[in-house]
Order: structure tokens, then C-alpha cells, then sequence
């Protein structure tokens, strides 16, 4: 925030830094006054996996389970405001379910205690639980994004059952604010000619995320929009951080 606005000091920036915004109240700054957008990089969506020895075998099935055993399905996260969390809210808030929040110091963690049965579900990104869920040792229920996705294709999305339920995860470029708009323009481009690369979108799909290219002025649409919907969600929610 402080550095030179040249262009030389970047910042990787993402949802964690929109959702800190509601997160908390004693920030040294302001995410959206002091951080001009350069670029985004790529997309991700979390996925709603259980250990096989739970009885849901579909997200039908698991939810009508929550809905017999109010507040006894623990669900792992990678701690109060990550993604996994934030999804896991905006799951119980528009399903009507109530579960059992058991938040961790990490995604790791929490889906390491639920291939060992401690917990019964998490809402991971799909790139650290992949080859759990093609080994067999993790099913997968639903992914979070407005469309299924393309590693998962037989994986249904929430929005499928739950109206209007979309939790993503971003990532891109900041730079301080008062970085002249032609090195904005200049990294922009140069960043999208990169995303473009057949072999880097490759790369990125193979992790289960998808290429997330934008011009400045749309990303400077997408993070306020972005931000002010999970600040409703976690203000709703009364969460802050611990």
C-alpha cells in the first residue's frame, strides 16, 4: 500500500483479502480506496466432499440427513473467513440446514481429519482435494461454482438444488493507488498475453481451476461487487475474526 506507485510493487491479491474486509474492524487500510486492480489470474470453486463412510451418497441425500440431525454434521474449514468457511455459510443460509462448524489453521488439516472420519464434510477448493477425490478416499457432492466444472464433469453444482448459491475463489494483481493508468494498461496486457499461453491454461485446468482474464476496468467492477456480497454473508452471519 505504501510503496512507490511504479508498477515494480505488486500485490497478489484475492478473495481472502476481499473477505478480510468484513473480517475485520481494525484495518490499517482500505481494500478498495488503496489498491488499484492490474489484472486477475485465475478462478477457482471450492467442492462440498464427505469421507465414503458417510451415508449421503448425493447432495439430496446429505442435506436430508442435516435436516434429521440438526447441528450434528461437522464440517471442517481452513479457519473463520476462508473460503471453505464462507462457503460453508452460504451453503446453511440459503439450504436451511444447520451443521456444525469446525473451523481449522488451514484447508490441510481439516480434510487430513476427514479421510481419518473426525469430520464429516469440508468444502475445500477442488486443487488440494483432487487426487482424494480420484483415489477414492474423498466423494465429492457438489462444487460451488455457477457451472459444473470441467475436471468434474459429473459432479452436479449447489446451484442446482439451491437457487442462487455461487462461491468462488480469485486471484489477480494489485498495485498501490496513483499507479499511472498506461503501466496499469502495460501490465494488464502483458499479464493477459501470459493467460493466454496454451500450455499455462492447461496448467491451470489440470489443478481444477479455470483462467480468470479480465481488463482493468472490468476487475474494478468484479472486486466491489465481489466484496460487498461476502460482506453481507459474514455480517449476516456475525463472523469475525478469533
Amino acid at each position: 500500500m505504501r510503496a512507490v506507485p511504479d508498477g515494480y510493487t505488486l500485490l497478489l491479491t484475492g478473495n481472502n483479502d476481499a473477505f478480510n474486509t468484513a473480517l475485520y474492524d481494525n484495518l490499517k487500510f482500505d481494500y478498495l480506496r488503496d489498491i488499484v486492480p492490474v489484472a486477475s489470474i485465475a478462478m477457482a470453486m471450492e467442492v462440498l466432499v464427505v469421507n465414503p463412510s458417510f451415508p449421503a451418497k448425493s447432495l439430496v441425500e446429505f442435506m436430508a440427513y442435516a435436516k434429521s440431525n440438526p447441528g450434528k454434521v461437522s464440517v471442517g474449514s481452513g479457519g473463520i473467513g476462508s473460503g471453505s468457511h464462507v462457503a460453508w455459510l452460504l451453503f446453511n443460509m440459503l439450504s436451511g440446514v444447520e451443521t456444525l462448524h469446525v473451523p481449522y489453521r488451514g484447508e490441510g488439516p481439516a480434510l487430513t481429519d476427514l479421510l481419518g472420519g473426525q469430520l464429516q464434510a469440508v468444502f475445500p477448493f477442488i486443487s488440494p482435494s483432487l487426487e482424494f477425490i480420484r483415489s477414492g478416499r474423498l466423494r465429492p457432492l457438489a462444487v460451488t461454482g455457477a457451472r459444473r466444472a470441467e475436471i468434474l464433469p459429473d459432479v452436479p453444482t449447489l446451484s442446482e438444488f439451491i437457487p442462487d448459491y455461487e462461491s468462488i475463489g480469485w486471484l489477480g494483481i494489485g498495485a498501490p493507488v496513483n499507479t499511472p493508468p498506461d503501466v496499469i494498461e502495460f501490465l494488464n496486457k502483458t499479464i493477459n498475453v501470459g493467460l493466454a499461453d496454451p500450455r499455462l491454461k492447461q496448467r491451470i485446468s489440470e489443478l481444477g481451476d479455470a483462467v480468470f482474464a479480465s481488463s482493468p476496468g472490468q476487475l474494478n467492477r468484479f472486486i466491489p461487487e465481489f466484496t460487498d456480497k461476502w460482506g453481507k454473508v459474514m455480517r449476516a452471519a456475525n463472523v469475525k475474526a478469533q
